[in-house]
């Protein structure tokens, strides 16, 4: 493959971002930060890191923005930093989810690109409206499903395209993580994930449920035709769901499953998945992120590891830091999605066109399918029936 159509194209400068929550303890901003800074694509300007004015000036002085670039309301950041020379070009929201839709409105309103964290919304109704908003601006909208910028994540996804696996016959995905056992709605100090109206009507299944739709239809190039879900509470009371099963049908009747459930004893960040086709299947692991097992028909097993060379696609060689045997981690997923963002929103500022198909990041689209994807499976728990995952006709 040509090197001009293997590389990034090259920055002359920064992008300037701002952001929106993820001030002090909250873990998530630290996240995003440190993946834009390791892209190297990013410097980090402003931010309204918490609607409480001291918590906002703390955590501005700590992230080491300047003392006019710190904001306690998202509105009047998005209003001053829209009439900046030097304002920031996108934002990265890391609040609680029925912020998201809100703040990104108020950024797109003023012509600055959006990186969102997901679940999109709390709502299928409210992603689409915020996808109608996203289309009349023009902006570039980010989902930060980070799993899908893993290395090796990106070359399962070649080898499937390719067809290394043959025709895709079975998708299954499953997370497993145990933080929720000893968590209830009813005390005072119940997390905003077990609030309704602060999270949305799933806990568990719209937190890393939608991880695991997104990861599975990422790689198999599949999506999600309807669901059969199957909620429970296995972990201390709670009005919503830690823990569900459910059956999947992909394009093409292909047949999956997806298991989450934040209540399972000694599961720290257990998302696998495996997607098994006619002539093999491949197998990977978040916790184990540096490889991918393949196990073809009548072959011994094949563990690939990451690396230059030796089978790896171009696309996946270009987001390589470290050569075999110095791991990456998760921080590294983070960078390259970062690393993304900002190649596709520096080309829509400059008005250059990209190579089709050349980003792989999560759009807004992504994120609408995820809210499909999640009330589906609310409706499927309460009717006890296949229930689809498609826009309507």
């Amino acid at each position: 493959m040509d090197q001009k159509i293997r590389d990034f194209p090259s920055a002359s400068r920064r992008l300037r971002l701002g952001f929106v929550g993820g001030g002090q303890g909250a873990l998530i901003g630290e996240v995003h930060a440190n993946g834009a800074r390791l892209s190297n694509r990013w410097d980090i300007v402003a931010g309204a890191l918490s609607s409480n004015p001291e918590r906002a000036k703390a955590s501005g002085k700590a992230w080491l923005l300047a003392d006019d670039r710190v904001y306690s309301d998202y509105r009047e950041m998005a209003q001053a930093e829209a009439t900046r020379e030097d304002g920031i070009e996108a934002v990265s929201i890391v609040t609680p989810n029925y912020l998201h839709a809100p703040i990104a409105k108020a950024f797109m309103d003023v012509g600055i690109d959006v990186i969102s964290d997901k679940p999109l919304t709390t709502s299928l109704e409210e992603a689409l409206n915020l996808a109608k908003t996203q289309i009349e601006s023009g902006v570039i909208f980010g989902v930060t499903y980070a799993y899908s910028a893993y290395v090796m994540v990106r070359q399962a996804q070649a080898m499937v395209r390719c067809g290394d696996l043959g025709d895709i016959r079975q998708i299954h995905v499953e997370y497993f993580q145990d933080w929720a056992m000893d968590i209830t709605d009813q005390s005072d100090d119940a997390p905003w994930r077990l609030n309704v109206a602060q999270n949305g009507p799933s806990f568990t299944v719209g937190d890393i449920g939608t991880h695991a739709e997104h990861l599975a239809r990422f790689v198999s190039g599949l999506r999600i035709n309807a669901v059969r879900a199957d909620f429970h509470v296995t972990g201390k009371p709670k009005h919503l769901e830690d823990t569900a099963f459910m059956q999947l049908r992909f394009e093409g009747g292909v047949p999956g499953t997806l298991m989450v459930s934040q209540t399972m004893a000694g599961s720290q960040c257990g998302l696998r998945l495996r997607v098994c086709g006619t002539k093999a299947s491949l197998e990977w692991h978040q916790e184990q992120p540096e490889f991918l097992h393949l196990r073809a028909i009548g072959a011994p097993e094949q563990i690939i590891s990451r690396g230059h060379g030796a089978g790896m696609s171009p696309a996946t060689e270009r987001l390589l830091r470290m050569p075999r045997g110095h791991p990456e981690a998760l921080t590294d997923a983070w960078a390259n999605l970062y690393l993304e963002f900002a190649v596709a929103i520096q080309a829509r500022r400059e008005g250059t066109d990209l190579p089709k198909d050349f980003l792989a990041y999560p759009t807004i689209a992504d994120g609408v399918d995820g809210m499909r994807f999640v009330e589906a499976a609310i409706k499927s728990n309460q009717t006890e029936a296949w229930v689809s995952c498609r826009e309507e006709a």
